[in-house]
């Protein structure tokens, strides 16, 4: 089964993030309704070009199934995007940053979905990691099937831009190292050695 995506803006739960926000220096001035509205038409458009793709790549690299047949992805004025609920803000920059931060936070969501088939994995890497910060260990694994999917579905130049980008958050920066070193191939058969899945990739 594979997932539709709907992207929602929900006035009461962006205003949440609303009342509260107090970055405006950092992360500039706080969209109003309409302009997140038109940003999700902007994404309808981009994810319609590639989601299923995405979709597919993330299910059959991790060869874990999606559980649910849809999944709503959230759009609000501005936050840090998290995948439960799968929640996203307005990015300025960068047209395509987008759908590779929803990739991120999806790949967060079959692991959600398929939490039972995952337990011994992390009790393993808990112990395999056991100096690493909690954040870093969860996402060596997810950083190594993007990094499968950068490779396949787009180009070495975006995976690059995404490990920059995100270098000043040290434990994704670390993950990422990880992974360079270990190799994002052995990692993921590891992975799925883990989970008693076949582990050819």
């Amino acid at each position: 089964m594979k997932p539709k995506v709907e992207f929602r803006f929900s006035e009461i739960y962006d205003s949440l993030f609303k009342e509260n926000y107090s970055y405006e220096k950092e992360w500039g001035k706080y969209p109003n309704a309409s302009e997140i509205k038109n940003y999700i038409k902007k994404i309808e458009i981009k994810w319609k070009e590639i989601g299923n793709l995405i979709l597919k790549e993330i299910s059959d690299i991790s060869g874990l199934t999606w559980q649910e047949d849809k999944i709503i992805c959230y759009v609000i004025g501005k936050t840090i995007p998290f995948s439960d609920p799968l929640t996203v803000p307005v990015y300025e920059d960068e047209a395509d940053y987008i759908i590779d931060v929803i990739t991120h936070e999806l790949i967060h969501q079959i692991f959600i979905q398929n939490e039972g088939k995952l337990k011994n994995y992390w009790e393993y890497i808990g112990k395999k990691y056991s100096k690493e910060n909690p954040v870093t260990k969860i996402h060596i694994i997810l950083h190594a099937i993007h990094k499968t999917i950068y490779l396949k579905l787009f180009d070495e130049a975006r995976l690059k831009r995404d490990i920059e980008w995100i270098s000043d958050i040290e434990e994704y920066k670390r993950s990422w190292e990880i992974v360079k070193k270990e190799g994002h191939k052995n990692i993921i058969k590891e992975f799925k050695l883990k989970t008693n899945q076949n582990s050819q990739i």
